[in-house]
């Protein structure tokens, strides 16, 4: 009888997980190990992806590096911007090459896709995805963000899923609030977004209190994205990340008024949920370090 393989063995991989506020760096192992985590505040690109290289080079030698990125991004393979955070509202940050950076600097297969597929994909292998197929994360906070999951794979098609800038319904007596979106408006994001929640009642969330109209409100915006979801891709979990989430009760609300949204109908209902990130901090982080282990393995084949 062979020997069990003890966690974190096998090649080392170098995580990026590239927010437009902070990237948090880590090494771990295709198990979703990690071994060291390290954070570094998001200034200017040479600045922000020198000390990145840096902090990976002390803990090398790396077997591939798995980059999860704020974008937007283009991952099209074969298109010649590939891995490249393109027209983003970040300052600086327009037209920078993240991953070709990390490619010349250490020699090695790059996985890379966006923060949120990452942690979509983090989540379905090593969270709350449990033995279902497909699953949904979406992060609320400073934006509004989705990765989506099907099969197992990160979805993209022409480019990546933008679930923050979907239109929703406006919610009765709320028409006023023209939102905070400088691409859209009242999209979800400007919306139900933090600096949205923040521009309209003058405080976050969790400092409002229950009693409010505010987070029935925001919790209807979510929910119909939840609904869309469900309803769209017949996605069977969608987590529920970030800043705003950690709002007392919003998640309950949110799943509430997505069951009052279906009005019993959806087929498969009953394989609908949804939660909060079982990783926390790690599911970019886990993501990150699959996307490496299959650029490593797609380069040896």
């Amino acid at each position: 009888m062979s020997a069990a393989i003890p966690a974190g063995s096998g090649p080392r991989f170098g995580v990026i997980e590239a927010g437009g506020t902070k990237f948090v760096l880590a090494v771990g192992t295709a198990d979703g190990t990690v071994l060291a985590t390290h954070r570094l505040p998001t200034t200017t690109p040479a600045e922000t992806l020198g000390a990145a290289t840096a902090w990976l080079r002390e803990r090398g030698p790396l077997a591939a590096i798995g980059i999860g990125s704020f974008g937007p991004v283009e991952l099209v393979p074969g298109d010649p911007r590939w891995g490249w955070i393109t027209d983003t509202p970040k300052p600086g940050w327009s037209d920078c090459d993240i991953a070709g950076h990390f490619a010349r600097a250490f020699c090695v297969p790059i996985g890379f896709d966006t923060d949120v597929n990452a942690a979509a994909l983090g989540e379905h292998l090593f969270g709350t995805g449990g033995a279902g197929a497909s699953l949904a994360y979406v992060t609320v906070g400073t934006g509004i963000g989705g990765g989506l999951v099907i099969a197992g794979e990160p979805v993209h098609g022409a480019a990546h899923p933008e679930m923050g800038h979907i239109f929703p319904r406006r919610v009765a007596g709320d028409e006023a609030f023209p939102g905070v979106c400088p691409f859209h408006g009242d999209c979800l994001e400007g919306l139900a977004s933090g600096p949205a929640i923040i521009a309209r009642w003058g405080a976050s969330l969790d400092r409002l209190g229950s009693g409010q109209e505010a987070p029935a409100i925001v919790a209807d915006y979510l929910a119909q994205l939840c609904h869309a979801l469900f309803a769209i891709t017949a996605v069977e979990t969608v987590v529920l990340g970030g800043g705003v989430m950690q709002a007392s009760g919003l998640l309950d609300r949110v799943r509430e008024r997505t069951d009052a949204l279906g009005n019993g109908y959806l087929p498969g209902r009953l394989r609908h949920h949804i939660v909060a990130p079982r990783l926390g901090a790690l599911s970019a982080i886990k993501g990150c370090l699959t996307l490496a282990h299959r650029a490593l393995t797609a380069s040896t084949r």
